[in-house]
């Protein structure tokens, strides 16, 4: 029963997002949290075709964005096809299972894939189509398959300030 009460909240949370992303996020929020994520704060949004392998092993922090059509994936199965390889053989497949935990404040792009055991520190930004391993440190720009250091966040945000007053930047309505 509870299972059927979480899809019926995800279609009206997906239905919002078509009406006011503000009250989507509300919505979304509050099912995140009855599916057993972990919420450090409020995050500021996260697309609509986010893909979370298991919601109670992942930990999202404070104003963080979470661009569409990302993948959480918490699993790896390929341990099955590398023990078989050694010659050992298991009754079922086998899976390596952990947790990701995303800091305050990080912006993650658009299809990024967040790989288990994952850990981003605050302040970060991933570009779009990165693949993340690993724990990337607080304050860093990664992006690239695999994800690699590029700069610093605050380093970025110098070389973007001259940007802040010109017609490049879309101020979005409060």
């Amino acid at each position: 029963m509870k299972r059927v009460l979480l899809k019926t909240h995800l279609l009206l949370c997906h239905l919002l997002f078509y009406v006011n992303h503000r009250i989507y996020m509300r919505c979304f929020n509050a099912y995140l949290k009855a599916a057993g994520t972990t919420l450090y704060g409020v995050p500021r949004y996260i697309g609509i075709h986010v893909k979370f392998d298991d919601f109670r092993l992942i930990e999202i922090g404070d104003k963080t964005t979470i661009s569409d059509e990302c993948h959480l994936l918490t699993h790896d199965y390929s341990i099955t096809n590398a023990m078989r390889a050694t010659g050992k053989i298991f009754p079922t497949d086998i899976a390596i299972v952990r947790g990701i935990k995303i800091g305050n404040n990080c912006f993650i792009g658009k299809r990024a894939l967040l790989l288990p055991g994952t850990e981003i520190g605050d302040h970060c930004i991933i570009g779009g189509g990165s693949v993340v391993r690993g724990k990337i440190a607080s304050n860093s720009v990664v992006i690239g398959n695999p994800a690699t250091t590029i700069a610093t966040t605050t380093e970025l945000a110098t070389k973007w300030e001259k940007y802040i007053e010109t017609d490049a930047i879309r101020k979005d309505k409060v």
